[in-house]
């Protein structure tokens, strides 16, 4: 493990699949900060900033609002010039530098990129990448959602040359995983002791032998569990092997997403059961938003990984705020984009 230069700020790299439990983690560690001054910045894909207005909502002293950086331009790997490096500049050359900062990449970012923009030299003489961890939902893993054998396809491919079997979801989640110094594996609340055991060596066949896998549920990590991994990952980026490697340039070409006006809700319960319907009906990924009920003072924040979905109301209107319902809606490319919408009426 590579000693840590104790000029540099050590920046944790938060990455992982849709709905994986990223944002629910942070905030855990936001609450948990134990006198750390905590920077993040967030990237979301999308046009309206779900995981940001959360965070913002925590109120916890050891990230005042000031050091939340919200990266709405698009994927954060594909935007580092344009978008990371001016945020890190920014971002120090505040009057009290943070003693930690924590990057929250998109649901369909490739780690990789991100962290080769720290050895640019406005950024490697300043930041190092204490860790990469990949948060990984569990539940999901053992339905099969990332279950291929990839043993099994190297095998197919080498009998068969003109067989094709990418798939680009794996693709993501997969490359996620090789980038990571630790994983994740949250939303053990929702699998049996032998499901998690399942999943444990689903996750541990495609890791680095190194790498370990923490179990947990609504994030609930110890920060000095996290923080302080002091890998210096962009000291050994091509040990970091990914799909995309040999590609000159990565893009989402296969992934959309677009955002739908809500009403007022009446029934949030009927609305969250027609939410789960359309995700299967039209194989939508992900859904999150934030919804005015009718009678309630209080806004109700959604998010569904694919027909899961949770709701509560996660702070009150602010009194001069626009009451207006939002839906991030996100999948492979090819949505219905006007059946999605007249289905979430």
């Amino acid at each position: 493990m590579a000693a840590p230069d104790t000029h540099k700020i050590p920046t944790t790299i938060i990455t992982g699949f849709l709905g994986s439990g990223k944002t629910t983690l942070i905030r855990h560690l936001l609450e948990h900060a134990q006198g750390r001054r905590l920077a993040l910045i967030i990237n979301e894909f999308g046009d309206v900033g779900v995981d940001g207005e959360i965070l913002r909502s925590c109120g916890v002293a050891s990230c005042p609002e000031d050091n939340i950086i919200e990266l709405a331009n698009g994927c954060i790997c594909c935007t580092v010039a344009d978008d990371f490096v001016p945020a890190i500049e920014a971002l120090l050359s505040r009057g009290e530098k943070p003693d930690h900062i924590i990057i929250e990449t998109s649901g369909l970012a490739l780690p990789k990129p991100l962290v080769k923009a720290f050895d640019w030299p406005t950024i490697r003489s300043r930041l190092t990448v204490d860790g990469v961890v990949a948060v990984v939902d569990g539940a999901a893993v053992l339905a099969g959602t990332f279950a291929d054998d990839p043993d099994l396809v190297a095998a197919q491919r080498a009998a068969d040359p003109s067989l094709d079997h990418d798939n680009p979801l794996e693709e993501v989640f997969e490359d996620q995983l090789l980038c990571a110094d630790m994983v994740v594996l949250n939303k053990s609340d929702l699998l049996s002791a032998d499901e998690k055991i399942q999943a444990r060596d689903q996750i541990a066949a495609i890791l680095p032998p190194a790498v370990k896998i923490v179990v947990t549920s609504e994030g609930r990590i110890d920060p000095e569990l996290l923080l302080g991994l002091e890998a210096a990952a962009e000291d050994a980026i091509e040990t970091r092997k990914s799909h995309h490697d040999d590609e000159p340039e990565h893009d989402h070409d296969e992934f959309e997403s677009f955002v739908l006006d809500v009403g007022p809700l009446s029934d949030p319960d009927q609305f969250i059961l027609r939410l789960s319907s359309i995700a299967e009906q039209h194989d939508v990924l992900r859904m999150k938003g934030f919804f005015e009920v009718a009678g309630k003072p209080m806004r109700l924040l959604v998010q569904g990984v694919g027909r899961r979905f949770r709701q509560n109301f996660d702070r009150p209107w602010h009194k001069d705020e626009l009451r207006r319902g939002r839906l991030v809606v996100i999948g492979e490319a090819g949505l219905d984009r006007a059946a999605i919408a007249a289905a979430v009426g």
